[in-house]
């Protein structure tokens, strides 16, 4: 992590409010909670200095704490403040953000580290080719909650690149649920169908693209999708913070054609709204 950050000439992150200088970035080895992994996190992406989406992931942040009983003293708001802080003291115009809140023994000993790392910039042949994944058999624990307990989707994701895909796919009981990284839509004509987010992660862009789609002619259905009801749909797509909105091409054998032509709508449609969005998204 830090040669990363080291080659975009970041200088400082914020440790419990303070802003600091990266050479004190550092978590104790005795440290039992994160050795454990008793915390949550969030990323962002800021653009030609607009930071997208900060109020939505600080709220997302405090509920991820709330469901794994982490205590803390901040607040979103707070939160939202100190990404600003971090964004203008870098002074760095397009990044990504990093936010780590780990849990302690009372609230107070509780820890919030923000920090910047470099852009994540997909192969922008992705958006125009579209991507392949490999599905495997999983749930994560608690779904609901963004937490450090990432080693199966850690294995899962590095598996996927090794055998030369974009992601993994995690399905259970037939039924496909998320990506390791990453929310999963199918589409039809011009209906979005997307699983329950009571059985995943509640992705901020997934909430984006929901909000977008609709406004723009398309209806947008919370429901289970079983893998084998895939050669029903026109085609699919991934959503993530750093990838926006990723056509599907392959899931596992099973191949789309082509990308239909009313995703690729949405995708300009949602381009468009991050280009005049200011990093917000309207109630």
């Amino acid at each position: 992590m830090r040669d990363t950050i080291a080659s975009m000439n970041f200088t400082h992150f914020l440790k419990n409010g303070a802003l600091l200088p990266l050479t004190d970035a550092t978590i104790s080895i005795e440290n039992i909670q994160f050795q454990y992994g008793f915390g949550v996190y969030e990323s962002l992406r800021v653009r030609n200095g607009v930071i997208y989406f900060a109020s939505q992931h600080a709220q997302r942040l405090m509920e991820s704490a709330r469901l794994i009983g982490l205590e803390h003293p901040y607040y979103a708001e707070q939160i939202v403040t100190f990404i600003t802080d971090v964004v203008e003291k870098n002074s760095v115009q397009s990044l990504n953000i990093k936010i780590l809140l780990i849990g302690g023994r009372t609230a107070e000993e509780s820890l919030l580290f923000i920090f910047p790392l470099a852009p994540l910039f997909p192969d922008r042949k992705l958006y125009s080719k579209g991507a392949s994944v490999e599905t495997t058999s999983y749930r994560r624990f608690m779904p609901n909650a963004k937490t450090l307990n990432m080693l199966p989707s850690y294995l899962a994701y590095t598996k996927a690149q090794k055998n030369g895909y974009y992601d993994a796919l995690f399905v259970d009981e037939g039924m496909i649920l998320e990506g390791t990284r990453t929310n999963f839509f199918a589409i039809k004509n011009s209906s979005l169908i997307t699983p329950p987010k009571e059985t995943v992660l509640d992705g901020v862009t997934r909430q984006a693209v929901m909000m977008i789609a609709r406004k723009n002619g398309f209806t947008v259905r919370e429901e289970k999708i079983p893998f084998d009801t895939l050669s029903d749909f026109d085609g699919a797509f991934l959503t993530s913070t750093s990838s926006k909105i990723i056509p599907l091409v392959q899931i596992d054998d099973f191949r789309y054609k082509e990308i239909p032509s009313r995703l690729k709508e949405l995708m300009k449609c949602f381009d468009t709204f991050l280009e005049d969005s200011k990093g917000i998204i309207p109630k």
